[in-house]
Order: C-alpha cells, then sequence, then structure tokens
C-alpha cells in the first residue's frame, strides 16, 4: 500500500541526503519521482545536502497545489511513480493534505523531509500536520551533534553567535541590519536541551572560557 512517509530530525541529521539517496534508488530502478524542495540553500528548484549532492526540483511556493500539480504531470502524459517534498515544515497544513491526498487517491508514495521544531522549540505548521497524517513517521538515525558532544535535540537561531528566541520563524541565514545599527550575521545551530535551555551557543561557550573575568590559581602557594 502506498504510503505518507515523514522522515523527520534535526538541522544537520541528513535528511536532504536521505532524500537524494531515495532518488537515486528508484530512479537507478527506471522509476521516475516528482521532486519538490523551498528555500534550499542551493537556490530555487533545487535539492542539495550539506555533502555536495544535489538535483533539480520543483520549487514549492506559497499556495501551490500539490495534488493538481501531480494530476497535472499524469493528464499531460508524463509519468510519476513517487514523489519527495524536502524542507517540508515549511509547507502550509493544506499543502500536506494536499499530500496524503496524493498517496490516498492517486495511490502513490509521498516521503516528506523537514525539520520537526523551529528555532522556539515549536512545532512548525507543515510539521505538526505531517505528524497528525502521515502513515509512518521516521526519525533519521544519523544523530547531530552539540558543540559539547551531546546529541543534538533542539534548533537554535543565532546573530552574531549569540542565541536569539524571538522572531519570525522563518528566516533564511543571512546578514541583516538597518541604517541605525550594523549589519549581524543570522546563523542556525544544533543544541542539546540543555545548552538550548541555557542559550549557550558554541561562540559563547567559547567566549566564557576565555573570559578574563576568571582569576587563575597560584598552584604555588
Amino acid at each position: 500500500m502506498p504510503e505518507l512517509v515523514f522522515f523527520s530530525g534535526t538541522m544537520d541529521c541528513g535528511k536532504s541526503t536521505l532524500a537524494l539517496q531515495i532518488e537515486h534508488n528508484r530512479s537507478s530502478r527506471g522509476l521516475q519521482g516528482l521532486i519538490y524542495s523551498r528555500n534550499d540553500r542551493a537556490g530555487r528548484g533545487k535539492l542539495s545536502s550539506r555533502i555536495g549532492l544535489v538535483t533539480e526540483a520543483v520549487e514549492a511556493a506559497d499556495g501551490m497545489d500539490f495534488y493538481a500539480h501531480v494530476v497535472g504531470q499524469l493528464s499531460s502524459g508524463g509519468r510519476v511513480d513517487y514523489v519527495i517534498a524536502d524542507e517540508a515544515q515549511f509547507l502550509a497544513p493544506e499543502q500536506v493534505d494536499q499530500l496524503a491526498r496524493v498517496v490516498d487517491d492517486l495511490e502513490l508514495d509521498v516521503f516528506a523531509f523537514g525539520i520537526t521544531t523551529d528555532f522556539r522549540s515549536k512545532l512548525f505548521p507543515g510539521s505538526q500536520r505531517l505528524v497528525e497524517l502521515a502513515d509512518r513517521i521516521e526519525v533519521l538515525q544519523v544523530e547531530a551533534l552539540c558543540w559539547c558532544g551531546a546529541r543534538a535535540t533542539h534548533n537554535a537561531r543565532t546573530v552574531d553567535g549569540r542565541m536569539v528566541v524571538e522572531g519570525a520563524q522563518v528566516v533564511v541565514g543571512d546578514v541583516v541590519g538597518d541604517v541605525d545599527s550594523p549589519p549581524a550575521e543570522v546563523g542556525y545551530e544544533v543544541l542539546c536541551r540543555r545548552h538550548h535551555r541555557r542559550r549557550q551557543t558554541s561562540a559563547t561557550a567559547r567566549a566564557a572560557a576565555l573570559s578574563p573575568d576568571v582569576l587563575p590559581v597560584d598552584s604555588t602557594k
């Protein structure tokens, strides 16, 4: 039976690499799939991994109807044996409903890949709907590590290396600023729960370790 499968994890857990592997395995067997992505690091219409692999994809724009798009491909004579949706956390709940309809009405496997929670440890709407609807949820086994070496379970947003807990849910890593303040670099980092709660990133931990406020101990006395 066809399934809606949600592969989830933190950043750096290898979800896009697995999406590309599934595409390779099926295409090498003569199957043809539709690949969707959104806000990929390689640009619009791409599905890429941090290890350098990349393939073409359909950019999943706001308001896109996945079911109608797949039906359009089939109606025009195209072949679709399965669907891959990367960065699925950015999808609207109704778009996840459309992917579920692709499974139920068109009897196609749909493989969705995404991170579960945002930098505030809140569920993305797309990920929440996938948890509610998926036939199967697979937590990726490639463990991302916090700077301390513990298993990373949370995604953190940083501004100039310092963790922030306010702002828009979706901000692509970039340099931001205005006329009244110097540019600030926005980035992301995976942390264990303890250091996410403490808002302690690798940069702030390094700064604390080098702080001159701690007086040296003279072991000769």
